[in-house]
């Protein structure tokens, strides 16, 4: 949550953020700045007739009251020139806007799904990764969606931030003009582990990019391909994640078979290997045998098959 906190806040105050940005990121910039300099130099000009009224018009050199007459040329210079500044930081925001739903015909498309605690992006060929790979200077459309509850697709660098709701699709773009990497945030709160959903977006060249692309085309497993369906479809990874990353609230399944475990089972401490019956009654019974540093969250899936609970267990066998 603080390094959430500290880019949002550095992002706000100063603009600055290393690595790659966006002709969006620019064009923020400058409304941003141009609100700054017309909101100090209203500052400055108010703050000067106030003081400069202050002291012209203090009691000791007008004693007695004067009645002011109307000046009506100084009412519409107060009234005209605030409205042509105010519509000009209308129509300068509403350029930007203009220019972050305005999605070139040649971007790329890439699917996000959303859910608690980390970001999943599938690309037009089917391949899936947790961090959002893109080439320099290409167009991508990012179509969003969420599993669970309401989260927010955050890159300070591309001054680039928009609410992922369950039950809709949300949509942004960018171009990113150079190569590097930067942060993804989730800005919005969406439970305990809401500070470890992060990712990042990795900015490569066109040929590195098709490279990647091509070289790293996930092999065809069928069976696993199952398992994981299976175990999206009753949310199992939306806590455990498949890569080893933490999480507070769920154990890493990558190399559960057959690893050690610490569990709390009658009020006591027991430690053994996971083996294939332990996995079937903790997902049958979670709350049995807990493993130690987890709280009692997860629910039993009752509408899971033996068949399809089978297949899970089998493909739990195998990560790595």
């Amino acid at each position: 949550m603080l390094r959430l906190i500290l880019a949002m806040n550095m992002t706000e105050l100063t603009g600055a953020v290393s690595g790659p940005s966006t002709d969006v990121a620019a064009a923020v910039d400058n409304v941003t700045l141009f609100l700054h300099i017309v909101s100090g130099l209203m500052l400055a000009l108010v703050t000067g007739l106030m003081l400069y009224f202050v002291v012209r018009y203090h009691r000791s050199r007008h004693p007695k009251a004067v009645e002011v007459k109307s000046n009506v040329w100084l009412e519409v210079t107060w009234t005209v020139i605030p409205t042509i500044l105010v519509m000009a930081m209308f129509w300068y925001g509403y350029e930007g806007f203009r220019m972050l739903r305005d999605v070139p015909d040649d971007a790329m498309t890439v699917k996000v799904t959303a859910r608690m605690w980390n970001w999943t992006f599938e690309y037009e060929n089917g391949k899936s990764t947790q961090e959002l790979y893109v080439p320099v200077d290409k167009p991508v459309k990012l179509l969003m969606r969420s599993v669970d509850v309401i989260h927010s697709f955050y890159v300070p660098a591309f001054r680039l931030k928009e609410d992922v709701v369950p039950g809709s699709e949300s949509m942004a773009w960018f171009k990113a003009n150079s190569v590097g990497q930067t942060d993804i945030f989730c800005a919005e709160y969406c439970g305990e582990a809401h500070a470890y959903m992060l990712s990042r977006v990795v900015v490569l060249d066109s040929d590195e990019f098709d490279q990647w692309m091509e070289s790293e085309l996930p092999t065809p497993d069928p069976e696993a391909a199952a398992a994981l369906a299976i175990m999206d479809a009753h949310d199992c990874t939306g806590c455990h994640s498949l890569s080893g990353s933490h999480n507070p609230d769920a154990p890493s399944l990558k190399g559960i078979f057959r690893r050690e475990t610490l569990v709390e089972r009658d009020g006591k401490e027991v430690k053994f290997l996971a083996d294939e019956e332990y996995l079937i009654r903790s997902i049958r019974d979670p709350g049995a045998e807990l493993v130690k540093g987890y709280a009692p969250t997860m629910d039993a899936p009752e509408d899971m098959s033996d068949e399809d609970l089978g297949v899970v267990i089998e493909y739990l066998k195998r990560v790595e």
